[in-house]
């Protein structure tokens, strides 16, 4: 028989701030925290804005040595770790090390070690090259650096699902539990891609804003003169316990994680299907997998990329799957606020539908300013809503066809 899992921490670094509380707070005050890049030379660049995180000092959190020796995006998921951890109240030698899990996807890993490496290639030649590069490249050096600063002896991997990678560890994480393999689990994603090999990467298959003019406006989910979507980078973590750790632990639980599920679109390396089937089908199969009917539902923090296509099918889905309901459910795309964080969007997406069942807050999608006919859901325009919650969905798509829906729901009942 399957255990519940329950959230019992959470932890954020984003462009709206170096932990959850102040990236919710700028979340639902509508701040954009969209940039032009100060991380290298945008000259000839098509696209010079993205999601920064600012401020971000990884010495003031870890070993100044044991920072050096991780790229930015381990060191996000780190920092993110340790407020999980400490909002979960969670001492991992209390605990029996074998049976904590550390699962942190991300979908392009350390690419800012790899490009400032193969410049050191190229300039200064092979033997010149870090002894540290690939140990920092590999996308798995997120979890492998966990488990070794947590003592974490369970099982630690790193899915690599595009821009679903973040959501897939969550429900990784939550498959494990229920199956008995572990009784907590640290689970989220990472990323950090903000550098020249990645921007000119996305700029030549078409994806990215190249609204410069205005950075704060430039991602706009849903919106009619939606252009393409921001980059963004940082971490969300989340602590997943078993229902029997939970009350071994007498700890408060910010939610109960009800429903996972993964599909493939079998048609694009980085297009949506066209009718969306995909999509529907992991929505469908993570309300089946809660037991839950698709009236339930409170509120959808949308993938809500601002690309033309995605909006427009996940739009379609939406409504395939809540038929006459999906006009009468909130969903927003935090997306338009922070960018789109790739591989930890799933996972910080996740953390704000945490905090949004908890506070009964619903963030905006902002400049949300022209209405397009083929996008005429509640998008939550501009402005924070307070809604009672008791269940949230958290969707994430990805390039290669990746198709993830979490559940969330208000944990009523873990004594």
């Amino acid at each position: 028989m399957s255990t519940r899992v329950f959230v019992t921490g959470l932890g954020v670094v984003s462009p709206l701030g170096l932990d959850a509380a102040s990236t919710w707070n700028n979340l639902v005050g509508g701040v954009s925290g969209i940039v032009y890049i100060t991380a290298f030379d945008t000259q000839g660049f098509e696209t010079r804005i993205a999601g920064e995180v600012k401020g971000f000092d990884p010495t003031e959190y870890l070993d100044k040595k044991q920072a050096r020796h991780m790229d930015r995006f381990a060191q996000f998921a780190a920092v993110a770790s340790q407020e999980a951890l400490w909002q979960a109240e969670l001492k991992l030698e209390e605990l029996d090390p074998n049976r904590v899990a550390v699962i942190v996807g991300s979908g392009v890993g350390g690419i800012i070690t790899m490009s400032q490496q193969w410049e050191v290639l190229k300039e200064r030649g092979p033997t010149r090259v870090s002894p540290f590069l690939l140990p920092m490249m590999l996308a798995d050096m997120a979890p492998g650096q966990l488990s070794m600063i947590l003592g974490a002896k369970g099982p630690n991997f790193c899915p690599v699902s595009s821009c679903s990678s973040g959501a897939d560890a969550i429900g990784h994480g939550w498959h494990m539990i229920r199956r008995g393999d572990a009784d907590v689990v640290i689970a989220g994603g990472a990323e950090a891609p903000i550098c020249p090999i990645a921007v000119a990467g996305f700029n030549a298959c078409q994806a990215l804003s190249r609204h410069n003019v205005s950075p704060k406006e430039a991602s706009r989910p849903f919106d009619a003169q939606r252009d393409g979507f921001v980059i963004g980078e940082g971490a969300g973590i989340l602590v997943l316990e078993s229902l029997e750790s939970v009350r071994r632990r007498n700890v408060p639980a910010l939610a109960e994680l009800v429903g996972y599920a993964a599909t493939s679109d079998a048609y694009h390396v980085t297009q949506p299907a066209p009718d969306a089937e995909g999509e529907v089908r992991a929505m469908r199969l993570a309300l089946e997998a809660a037991g839950l009917k698709p009236g339930d539902i409170g509120y959808i923090n949308a993938h809500g990329t601002s690309t033309p296509l995605n909006d427009k099918f996940e739009t379609m889905a939406i409504k395939a799957v809540f038929g006459e309901e999906a006009y009468h459910i909130p969903v927003s795309s935090t997306k338009s606020m922070m960018g789109h964080m790739l591989g930890a969007g799933g996972a910080v997406e996740a953390a704000i539908s945490i905090m949004a069942l908890n506070r009964w807050v619903i963030p905006p999608t902002i400049n949300l300013e022209h209405p397009d006919p083929e996008c005429d859901l509640d998008y939550v325009p501009n402005r924070a809503r307070r809604c009672e919650i008791r269940t949230a969905m958290s969707n994430s798509f990805g390039f290669g066809g990746h198709n993830s829906s979490l559940v969330f729901q208000a944990p009523e009942d873990h004594a």
